[in-house]
C-alpha cells in the first residue's frame, strides 16, 4: 500500500479506536510509558515481548531455483451478498488434484481489498522460501475481500464499511469456503482449514475464528483492530477453547496504539489458561509487523 493510504487508514483507525475506548466504558487511559502511538498510549506489561527472533532478511524475496505456485483472482456468487466478487486464490508448486491440501484463509485490514496482503506480505513467496527450507507445508491460500457489502471498495471512507466487515462471516461460511471447497482439492475439514488477519482482519479472526471453532483449529490475529469483541465473548468456554485450538498465535507491535485490544485477549486466555502464543516485536501498526506475523504463523500450521 502507499504510503499515503497506510496513512490514511492510520488515520481512520485513531478515531476509531479513541471512540471504542470511550463506547466500552473506560476510564481515560494512564499516561504511556516509552511513548505511544496512533490509536491511543502504549503501556507494556512485564510479557509484551517477543516469543520468536526476528526473521533473517529477503524472506518476501524470489530466490533463484525455488519451485512456484501459480496465483490468480478468482470471481465467485456471494449469495450473501448479492452479487459476483473476487478473491485471490495460490495454489503451492506442484498442486495436482492427486493430493488434497489444508487452506488458510487471509482477512485484510480496514482500508484493503483481496490485494492487500499480496501488496504487504508477498504471501506466495514467503510459502515458496519455508517450502524450499522444509519449514512449512503445502498450502492453498484464499485472500477473499472481507468487506461484504456489493461495492466493495474502501472508498474514500473506509469507516463508513465496518458494518459490511461485521457481516462478513456469512460471506465466508456461505460461500467462499463452499467456493473453495467445490473448485479445488482440498481437505475439508477443521483441522486443516487456519484463520488469520490483519487489523480490521485481525479482528475478523477473533470474532469468527473463535465462534467458530468447529471449522477453525488454527487462528492467527495480527494487530487486532477495535471491531474485536469483548475477551469474554469470544472465549466463553475456555475448556472447549483448550481442547479445539490447534494454535492461537496473537501479536502486536509494540510501538502500536492499538496494542490494547491484543493485551486484553492475551490476558484474559491467560488468566483462563487457553494455550496460545503471544508475540510483541519491535513493529507499529504496520505491514512489516503483518509481513513477519504471516511468516512465523505459516511455519506452525497443520503439522
Amino acid at each position: 500500500m502507499k504510503k499515503t493510504s497506510l496513512a490514511l487508514m492510520c488515520g481512520l483507525l485513531v478515531g476509531w479506536a479513541t471512540a471504542a475506548y470511550a463506547a466500552e466504558g473506560n476510564n481515560p487511559p494512564a499516561p504511556p510509558r516509552g511513548g505511544g502511538g496512533f490509536g491511543g498510549p502504549i503501556t507494556l506489561n512485564p510479557d509484551d515481548k517477543p516469543a520468536f527472533l526476528e526473521p533473517p532478511p529477503g524472506i518476501d524475496q524470489r530466490r533463484e531455483g525455488v519451485p512456484q505456485g501459480k496465483l490468480e483472482m478468482i470471481e465467485y456468487e456471494s449469495k450473501s451478498v448479492g452479487t459476483t466478487r473476487k478473491m485471490q486464490v495460490y495454489t503451492p508448486p506442484g498442486y495436482t488434484k492427486d493430493k488434497k491440501y489444508p487452506v488458510l484463509y487471509l482477512l485484510h485490514g480496514i482500508g484493503g481489498d483481496e490485494t492487500e496482503w499480496q501488496r504487504f506480505a508477498k504471501p506466495n513467496i514467503l510459502l515458496e522460501n519455508l517450502l524450499a527450507d522444509g519449514k512449512a507445508v503445502p498450502m492453498i491460500i484464499v485472500m477473499p475481500n472481507g468487506r461484504a457489502q456489493k461495492d466493495d471498495r474502501p472508498g474514500s471512507n473506509p469507516m463508513a464499511t465496518a458494518p459490511a466487515f461485521a457481516a462478513f462471516d456469512k460471506d465466508l461460511f456461505n460461500d467462499i469456503i463452499p467456493t473453495i471447497e467445490s473448485r479445488y482439492s482440498v481437505q475439508a475439514d477443521r483441522e486443516h482449514r487456519a484463520l488469520a488477519g490483519l487489523s480490521m482482519g485481525g479482528g475478523q479472526t477473533f470474532n469468527f475464528g473463535l465462534a467458530n471453532l468447529d471449522k477453525f483449529a488454527w487462528i492467527g490475529a495480527f494487530s487486532a483492530a477495535p471491531n474485536t469483541k469483548r475477551p469474554a465473548e469470544l472465549v466463553p468456554d475456555p475448556a472447549a477453547a483448550k481442547q479445539q485450538l490447534k494454535l492461537l498465535l496473537i501479536t502486536c507491535g509494540n510501538k502500536d496504539g492499538l496494542i490494547r485490544i491484543s493485551q486484553g485477549v492475551h490476558q484474559y486466555l491467560k488468566e483462563k489458561e487457553v494455550p496460545h502464543i503471544w508475540h510483541v516485536d519491535g513493529n507499529g501498526h504496520d505491514a512489516t509487523h503483518w509481513r513477519n506475523s504471516l511468516w512465523h504463523f505459516m511455519q506452525r500450521i497443520f503439522k
